[in-house]
């Protein structure tokens, strides 16, 4: 599950080289993103058919009966009468400097890649309550997130990133992957006397 993530000026300074973005498109967007937020997402620019496009989108799908659906599991989401259309038509790409996780006793965690690269994390976007509104894909936990929760956010290799916003075949076989192992630190750590 992914319900905070965060991001930093070298984050963005990193994402703008990887993704040849305007320099400073994603100065601003520095600091803690929580569901209901306003956040750079990263689209094709079906305009150009070429290129990427950030727009301003914001977290959390509502649902018919007026619940803020900000997760959507991978491995069911073209079932969802809800999420089928936005997966295959409407992918986005949300840039992190990484995420954060809770553990069943209520202790904070930071997951980040230790090579401090960004982290592209995969989701879609629709329309919602008048906002292009969008939802972060998960997948099962692999062995860096386990100890914390049994789910963990999608995560699309740099070099995949043009090929998941523009092709939905690839797209859905890239959500299947496994996950990257990641670095896992909390700012609080129960120490043991024995």
């Amino acid at each position: 599950m992914c319900c905070r993530y965060y991001f930093s000026d070298k984050a963005a300074y990193k994402v703008e080289g990887d993704l040849k973005l305007t320099k400073g498109a994603l100065a601003t967007s520095a600091g803690d993103i929580t569901p209901g937020m306003a956040t750079p997402g990263i689209i094709w620019n079906r305009a150009t058919n070429e290129d990427f496009a950030l727009e301003n989108l914001f977290w959390g799908i509502t649902s018919k009966d007026k619940k803020l659906i900000i997760n959507a599991r991978a491995e069911s989401v073209t079932k969802k009468s809800m999420f089928a259309d936005s997966i295959r038509n409407r992918r986005c790409i949300l840039p992190a400097a990484g995420f954060y996780e809770w553990d069943a006793s209520k202790t904070k965690f930071r997951f980040k890649r230790a090579d401090e690269k960004p982290i592209y994390l995969a989701g879609f976007y629709d329309l919602s309550d008048n906002k292009d509104s969008f939802v972060i894909l998960t997948t099962a936990a692999n062995a860096s997130m386990k100890p914390v929760h049994d789910r963990m956010p999608v995560m699309i290799d740099t070099g995949n990133v043009r090929d998941y916003l523009k092709d939905p075949a690839a797209a859905l076989e890239m959500i299947k992957e496994p996950m990257p192992e990641l670095d896992r630190k909390s700012d609080y750590e129960q120490l043991s006397l024995f």
